[in-house]
C-alpha cells in the first residue's frame, strides 16, 4: 500500500512539474509596448527640445504579416481602406497608450485606425507594413507611432 501511495504521489508531483512551465511560457510570448501619438512640427531644432511623445488610448490591430499587395492603399499615404489578410487581435490600449497580449510566434503587422481607415506608416525592405516577430518563450517590445498629424 505504501509503494503505491508512493508511486501515486511521484506521479502526482512529476505531472505538475510539467504543467506549471507551460503555463508560464504562455504568460511570456506575445507583445507589448505603447502607442504615441506624435503631433506637430517633429524637426529638430537646437532652440527646441524634442517633446515627449504622448500616450494614445486606442486600439491595436495585429494582422498576419501584411504587405503593400495586401491592402487597398489611399494613395501615396500610410492609410488603408482594406486589408486582405487575417485580423489575428484587436488589442486596446490604456490612457497611457500601454497594450500586452499574448501572441503564437510567428510574423504580425501592426496598424490602428484613424476614422474609418486604418493607419500604420512603417515598412520594411520587403514592402511588409509594421512587421514585428514574436519568438518562442519572448515578449516582443514593441513602440507604434501614430504619426499621422506630424511634420518631419
Amino acid at each position: 500500500m505504501n509503494l503505491h501511495l508512493f508511486l501515486l504521489s511521484n506521479i502526482i508531483l512529476v505531472s505538475g512539474f510539467f504543467v506549471t512551465p507551460r503555463e508560464n511560457f504562455c504568460r511570456r510570448q506575445g507583445l507589448q509596448g505603447y502607442v504615441y501619438l506624435v503631433s506637430g512640427n517633429q524637426m529638430p531644432s537646437p532652440d527646441r527640445p524634442a517633446s515627449k511623445p504622448k500616450g494614445l488610448q486606442t486600439t491595436l490591430y495585429i494582422y498576419r504579416l501584411t504587405s503593400l499587395s495586401d491592402v487597398v492603399r489611399q494613395g501615396e499615404s500610410a492609410f488603408y481602406s482594406g486589408i486582405s489578410t487575417e485580423l489575428v487581435k484587436a488589442v486596446k490600449t490604456d490612457k497611457n497608450g500601454h497594450f500586452k497580449t499574448k501572441l503564437k510566434p510567428g510574423m504580425y503587422s501592426l496598424f490602428l485606425k484613424k476614422d474609418d481607415l486604418f493607419f500604420s506608416s512603417v515598412f520594411d525592405e520587403k514592402n511588409n507594413i509594421c512587421p514585428v516577430e514574436v519568438k518562442r518563450g519572448k515578449m516582443t517590445e514593441v513602440v507604434f507611432n501614430a504619426n499621422y498629424n506630424a511634420v518631419y
